[in-house]
């Protein structure tokens, strides 16, 4: 087909619920990442861009509570959702969450690259469970890379702020 014969694709809008504030985004190509609606159209930075494949973790946002890979998934998607970044984690406490409050404690960060993702998958984790080990801690964060930190401060951070986190 020639180019000059072919039709351009439909846009699409979309409504969603962003760190708990209804948003709507006008003619959003269908082909963008939620990554790229959030930090690019909604200018929500926190949230970073790593491999762009789904596998380093740095991407993660809550969509209706579960961590996701917003790299690998079309903003479209997130139509009529609710979504929770880093952003949203301060604006539930008030301050820093208690999460944050740990990783600075603990030193659980260090270029802050990694920092989002580990955050939002912790806080789905302790959202869900109390009382979880070090082991569980490390098992939900596999899918989460870090190349600062050796870990062991984040694993102390979740492990504080499930000791301290009154919800």
């Amino acid at each position: 087909m020639k180019p000059e014969t072919m039709k351009p694709e439909a846009r699409v809008d979309i409504e969603l619920e962003v760190n708990g504030a209804t948003r709507t985004v006008r003619d959003v190509d269908p082909r963008m990442t939620a990554a790229d609606l959030i930090r690019e159209v909604l200018r929500l930075k926190g949230t970073r861009v790593g491999c762009e494949h789904g596998v380093c973790g740095a991407c993660t946002i809550l969509v209706d509570g579960v961590s996701t890979r917003s790299c690998i998934t079309y903003a479209a998607q997130l139509n009529g959702r609710s979504v929770l970044t880093v952003e949203g984690l301060s604006l539930m406490a008030g301050e820093l969450h208690p999460l944050q409050e740990a990783f600075m404690r603990h030193h659980g960060l260090q270029c802050g690259f990694c920092t989002a993702g580990m955050l939002l998958t912790s806080y789905e984790l302790l959202s869900e469970a109390h009382e979880v080990s070090p082991t569980e801690i490390r098992d939900v964060l596999s899918g989460n890379l870090c190349r600062c930190t050796g870990y062991q401060g984040i694993v102390d951070a979740v492990v504080d702020a499930d000791q301290n986190w009154e919800r």
